[in-house]
């Protein structure tokens, strides 16, 4: 059976079209679901199995990005939500999503607190708003569900407040708890080093994206669902071309962002 995988829409949210896609490509049954209905009671989180926070700017990132749809889903949803990470389903926040997660709490949940906030994304350093590829180094180690198996992956990011940033003793603990899944990185993997435009933001220690200690929960600011297609990637054709000259050819059309929801599904094969 499918899992289903509730994406989350409505004020000043645009990435659900495409973070459905991605879930249905990967082989899970999507629902745009507006935060209303899940207020009012018309639709529940029970019978889904994946809850996803997209992308965009939710209430025009008043208050801070994030702010106010944590406050909201906090205030109206907190319990059933706490309930749907203690069922051992799993979590993605992408962008504004990834901002709503550390706002709420979920994210990082050093010793297991899903409702302490400890950390923020904040201003970049460049101060403005980046919209460019990067490159990515996963940690094999990370328990992330999402990004098993992977190495490094090129995504767009699309923000203005990106900078990851917490206190030494909070830092330390997603070290040793390898709960950092991924960094921005150097076109060789290299660790990036803080250096702009290949950190584009000036997370700490380059941290692109965070799960929680059981790898169920995961949030990143590179956007995953918009390299569903090879072309996508700005590089595609030169790609192809040394792939034709390799005699490699890809047949699969699938952008590299696709694994991280066919991990997802993967993981309720289990």
């Amino acid at each position: 059976m499918k899992p289903h995988a509730l994406v989350l829409t409505g004020f000043g949210l645009n990435c659900d079209h495409e973070t459905a896609y991605a879930f249905e490509l990967a082989g899970a049954a999507a629902e745009r679901v507006h935060i209303n209905a899940l207020i009012d009671g018309d639709v529940t989180l029970d019978k889904f199995q994946i809850l996803a926070f997209g992308g965009g700017f939710s209430w025009g990132d008043d208050h801070g990005a994030g702010v106010v749809q944590a406050l909201r889903l906090k205030t109206n949803l907190g319990d059933q939500l706490l309930a749907f990470v203690e069922a051992h389903k799993l979590v993605i926040g992408i962008c504004n999503g990834f901002q709503t997660l550390v706002n709420l709490g979920l994210l990082p949940a050093v010793d297991g607190d899903y409702t302490r906030r400890s950390v923020a994304l904040t201003n970049n350093d460049c101060g403005n708003f980046r919209d460019q590829w990067v490159r990515l180094k996963i940690d094999d180690e990370s328990p992330c569900v999402f990004t098993r198996g992977m190495d490094t992956i090129d995504l767009p990011v699309r923000h203005g407040e990106g900078k990851f940033y917490t206190d030494a003793v909070t830092l330390q603990s997603l070290i040793d708890g390898r709960q950092i899944a991924m960094r921005y990185a150097l076109p060789d993997a290299r660790p990036a080093g803080r250096a702009f435009p290949d950190n584009p933001n000036g997370s700490l220690l380059d941290i692109a994206g965070i799960c929680d200690p059981s790898g169920r929960i995961f949030g990143l600011m590179p956007h995953p669902e918009a390299y569903n297609h090879v072309s996508n990637h700005p590089d595609w054709t030169r790609r192809r071309e040394r792939e034709r000259r390799r005699g490699d050819l890809q047949t699969s059309t699938k952008g590299q962002g696709i694994g991280i929801f066919d991990n997802a599904v993967a993981y309720f094969a289990r």
